[in-house]
């Protein structure tokens, strides 16, 4: 199927509001007489790809625009096939900074700010976020081939997506709503908070952005992508050679994991995981995971009493000078050092948890639970259920019924039912915390 085709005739889009091209002068046409937004000037947004550009000018420009469009009583069938779009032509922009010629396409604007007032995320938080230093690339070991990036505060995730994919996205969201509305915001799913399409020299991009998973301050010291199957579900020896692989179901229980929680926040931990996974599965959605994060406290001591005495003794062997103009301007930008850090950077906020203990942040950690008092060491859990989006369609049937013929009916392949692949999940999940 071909990715750049239109979607699909039964799915009709409603145009929110749309502009037409931004002339040299900076002006522009509205469409709809009754909605007269104030128009920005020209701002840039300068970073390494063209894509992030747009997509910082574009997150910048929907939620500078969404300002001006009251909040409804309630959401409208509607709203969720509405679309705000934008086409800019504007000659005065520096091609090496900002692409003078795009088009930006935010999907569903008003589900997705709703969506975003459940999760408890300020608008202007979320643009500040998103526009206030470029996201960076980070890498993945999915093979799904999509892209991923990370806000430079950490807050958020933005992956790419093919067009079949936000057919999907389409679909799930019109359940995806009331239930996260049913659930008041509590749920183990992605935290979706806004999709859009970049159209940059020709070429379409399609975008969601995502809470992230992993807390600003803390480090993840263990990374596990478990589904609850034995067939094929061990990390590769190129991934187990990286600083921090993701492991997988067999390399959990080799390593004899246990998530030491106590009986009263497994029972909590369990009930949600249950509904979002019955939830799924009355979507006919499997083949998704559980991402598990293990943050080591005592680890995470020691490194930063290691880290202060180099810094001690570097204090001691410089006079009282440490580092260069050159090394703060290059400290931990991510990106070769082209991007100052800014001063609430992830590398300023992890100094100072080293310093102030390991406590969560109840409005930021929302997927992160401590160890129990009786553990046998002290841990912080980050778990969440991710990569939901795959339907239980011919492919994935075709696919089961080969690892049967090759495997037998009995072997645990992760290609089975939704129903079944939920129960399975759950059990597995239920067996590994205590």
């Amino acid at each position: 199927m071909d990715e750049k085709r239109k979607m699909s005739e039964n799915f009709k889009e409603v145009p929110l509001f749309e502009m037409a091209s931004l002339t040299q002068k900076g002006s522009s046409k509205l469409k709809k007489k009754n909605f007269k937004p104030k128009y920005q000037k020209a701002k840039l947004f300068r970073a390494n790809e063209p894509l992030v550009s747009v997509f910082m000018w574009g997150v910048n420009h929907t939620i500078n625009e969404l300002t001006h469009v009251n909040v409804p009583v309630m959401l409208l069938p509607d709203d969720f096939k509405a679309f705000s779009k934008i086409k800019i032509d504007y000659h005065h922009f520096n091609k090496e900074s900002m692409p003078s010629h795009f088009k930006v396409k935010e999907y569903c604007p008003l589900v997705f700010r709703n969506l975003r007032e459940r999760f408890n995320i300020d608008d202007v938080e979320y643009m500040n976020s998103l526009t206030k230093s470029q996201p960076i690339a980070i890498s993945s070991p999915g093979r799904s081939g999509a892209k991923f990036y990370e806000s430079y505060d950490r807050l958020f995730i933005m992956k790419t997506l093919v067009s079949e994919e936000v057919e999907q996205m389409h679909s799930l969201l019109k359940q995806y709503h009331p239930y996260i509305v049913e659930r008041h915001g509590k749920t183990l799913l992605p935290q979706y908070v806004g999709m859009y399409r970049l159209t940059v020299e020709g070429a379409e991009t399609y975008i969601v952005v995502m809470r992230n998973i992993f807390t600003t301050r803390l480090k993840i010291h263990k990374k596990y992508d478990l589904k609850g199957s034995t067939i094929d579900r061990e990390a590769s020896d190129k991934e187990k050679e990286k600083n921090i692989p993701v492991l997988k179901d067999n390399d959990f229980v080799k390593d004899g994991c246990k998530v030491y929680i106590g009986g009263e926040t497994k029972e909590k931990l369990l009930e949600t995981l249950t509904a979002d996974a019955m939830f799924l599965s009355s979507m006919n959605l499997m083949d998704y995971s559980v991402c598990l994060g293990i943050h080591d406290c005592e680890r995470s001591e020691l490194d930063a009493l290691e880290k202060e005495k180099v810094e001690t003794s570097d204090l001691e062997g410089s006079g009282g000078e440490i580092g260069s103009d050159e090394d703060e301007d290059s400290a931990g930008s991510g990106i070769g050092g082209t991007v100052p850090t800014p001063p609430d950077s992830p590398q300023a906020m992890r100094e100072e948890i080293s310093f102030n203990g390991d406590g969560l942040n109840p409005t930021r950690d929302i997927y992160a639970t401590a160890s129990s008092e009786n553990a046998p060491k002290k841990e912080i859990y980050f778990l969440a259920l991710v990569d939901v989006l795959t339907h239980y369609g011919m492919k994935k049937r075709t696919a089961q019924a080969a690892k049967v013929v090759k495997h037998g009916t009995n072997a645990e392949i992760s290609t089975v039912h939704p129903e079944q692949y939920a129960k399975r999940l759950i059990d597995f999940i239920a067996k590994a915390m205590e």
